[in-house]
């Protein structure tokens, strides 16, 4: 993975972690999120470690989904969305004044539920965004192109279709060039929103085959209904339950103590089958 500059570029401010707390690449802190009147998160203090797959687990209504779009603040998007607390990226608050959203989200990337290629041909669904990202050299544009969509595994498989719309992939090719759109502009993190549960289980083993092979050079966390999968893939585990309307989280370790040796006993009764 190319050496990525440090957050510090476009924020002033550092803030340094709290001592003696475990620290992430990616932290909130106390971190509650409102929907208008509505309050969908509660509280929550976790951490990202870096190079790990992070499974964020749980129920649906639980706020899995607007935790993860916290992270590189998608939820400014969304009308009358408000958060308390703070979220950290390298030890900086991503809400500082001095932060450029647009280099925020080139850093943390979003692969969504449903395939999302745009309606363009396969290699402007690369190009595209590198464009919007000042990144205007054809060669480099061209390099970035066969990297990301070898580094999904899609090269051979449309290298002598890239002037095709990319609407006409399957749907696990549609998955996987969006993970390679996200891949072309570098990130460090990858936020994964239920990435799998849109396809056939073909196409499913793939993406989770894919998605265990990037972790060797990206930061992920990904959400999920599929325990198994969480499992499988995961080095860490997040448990989120919904209490009076609004999610908190349960429960966090390593994904082999929270499934075989859960300290919190919903969290055993959701591993089990009992509860959700």
């Amino acid at each position: 993975m190319s050496t990525v500059p440090p957050l510090t570029d476009f924020v002033s401010t550092k803030i340094a972690p709290a001592k003696k707390q475990p620290v992430g690449l990616i932290e909130t802190k106390n971190l509650s999120l409102f929907y208008g009147l509505k309050q969908v998160l509660q509280s929550v203090c976790l951490p990202i470690e870096a190079g790990k797959i992070t499974a964020i687990v749980g129920p649906s209504g639980c706020g899995k989904t607007s935790l993860i779009s916290t992270l590189n603040r998608l939820t400014d998007l969304i009308p009358d969305c408000r958060i308390s607390g703070r979220v950290l990226f390298e030890g900086s608050d991503i809400h500082a004044p001095e932060v450029d959203v647009i280099q925020l989200r080139r850093r943390i990337g979003m692969i969504f539920q449903n395939p999302a290629p745009f309606p363009f041909s396969i290699k402007k669904n690369i190009c595209f965004p590198l464009r919007e990202h000042g990144i205007k050299d054809r060669k480099e544009q061209t390099e970035r192109l066969e990297t990301v969509l070898r580094d999904v595994g899609l090269w051979d498989e449309v290298k002598d279709r890239l002037t095709q719309n990319a609407l006409t992939l399957s749907g696990g090719q549609q998955q996987r060039l969006c993970i390679a759109r996200a891949l072309a502009l570098k990130p460090q993190v990858l936020l994964m929103d239920e990435p799998c549960a849109a396809l056939d289980p073909l196409s499913s083993a793939v993406v989770e085959d894919l998605i265990a092979a990037l972790k060797e050079h990206y930061t992920i966390v990904i959400v999920t209904h599929n325990l198994a999968q969480a499992k499988r893939i995961s080095d860490a585990t997040a448990f989120f339950w919904s209490q009076n309307g609004m999610g908190r989280l349960i429960e966090q370790g390593g994904t082999k103590q929270v499934f075989e040796a859960p300290q919190n006993a919903l969290t055993a009764a959701y591993i089990s089958g009992v509860r959700g």
